[in-house]
């Protein structure tokens, strides 16, 4: 007997054309794989489709779209054990990139037929699911730029370039992070709260080598003084994540932990895994071990020694460009 699966498929994502995906995907997974397809409209999400497979008894779900519908399809799965199989048709993709997991139609669907199943952790931001990363301030404002029809026509450019067109309106705001053993205020540019992210999410790279499956979220702040020191900081944490070392600037700051939570003033845009999802206040939470992927069978895991030893919560930063004030 084939196995069976529910396949959620979001039409509109990326720049192929999605009815020969599909036909693709159909047509390399059918032969080992009774798919139930079903596709994402603009009045029904992943999220309810999955929590519609789930309702249903499906043993597989395979989402297939960018990043934002494969953390909506994830939503329903955390804590269910049900495995979860990705292919992503995104601009980014983030997703797989982060989690080590093929970007190109037939690999992902190799994953699926002989891949294996690996347990990472999720999280939550103000209840809604985030498998890679939050960004306030700088990334929202950026990726609210790249709107839809421009990453049709310019794929990953479109982030580039609202990046850029970012920089020339460069504004802080006053932060106030918590988390469960303290509370820190300062000024800054820039925060992302990260379970996981790839080395293109520059501005989440403060304490380089994110691990997806640490049990905690890993947040980066950054606080340049000018356009030229945003340039200079994010070229930086490019070099970062490259090298897999920690950074080095004073006006750089990371910590880790269980919980985060963040308020600014005024309030800042919220981007969660390539969606914005309104402003601050907001409330991370990590969800150890709480999603179940299928993987490479040959999937090269991380070193997670280099951690070890080191305290749960991290600042490093001057106090004359990140003043840290701790509240009891």
């Amino acid at each position: 007997m084939k196995r069976s699966a529910c396949l959620i498929f979001n039409p509109v994502a990326g720049q192929s054309d999605p009815d020969q995906d599909l036909a693709k995907i159909r047509a390399l997974l059918e032969p080992e794989i009774d798919l139930d397809i079903y596709l994402t409209t603009p009045e029904i999400d992943a999220a309810q489709l999955a929590r519609e497979a789930v309702e249903r008894g499906a043993s597989t779900i395979i989402a297939s779209g960018g990043d934002g519908t494969l953390s909506a399809a994830a939503d329903a799965l955390v804590g269910t054990n049900i495995p979860m199989g990705v292919i992503s048709r995104g601009t980014a993709n983030a997703l797989a990139s982060a989690l080590g997991l093929p970007d190109t139609i037939e690999a992902a669907c190799e994953t699926i037929l002989g891949g294996i199943t690996r347990v990472v952790d999720a999280a939550y931001c103000n209840g809604k699911p985030m498998i890679l990363l939050a960004g306030i301030g700088f990334e929202a404002e950026a990726v609210e730029r790249a709107d839809r029809e421009t990453k049709n026509r310019l794929g990953m450019m479109a982030y580039i370039l609202a990046g850029i067109q970012q920089l020339r309106q460069f504004n802080t705001f006053e932060v106030e992070i918590e988390t469960e053993d303290k509370i820190v205020k300062l000024t800054a540019a820039a925060v992302t709260i990260a379970n996981a992210a790839p080395p293109t999410s520059i501005l989440a790279q403060g304490p380089a080598g994110i691990l997806f499956d640490d049990g905690l979220l890993d947040l980066t702040v950054v606080a340049p003084s000018n356009v030229a020191g945003a340039i200079a900081a994010s070229y930086h944490l490019l070099q970062t994540a490259l090298s897999g070392s920690a950074t080095e600037r004073d006006d750089i700051g990371y910590l880790r932990a269980r919980r985060i939570q963040v308020r600014t003033n005024p309030p800042q845009k919220v981007v969660v895994d390539g969606e914005i999802i309104g402003t601050t206040p907001i409330d991370v939470e990590c969800i150890p071990g709480g999603l179940t992927l299928l993987v490479p069978l040959l999937e090269e895991l991380p070193v997670t020694e280099k951690l070890e030893g080191l305290p749960s919560v991290i600042i490093e930063s001057k106090q004359d460009l990140i003043p840290p004030e701790e509240v009891d």
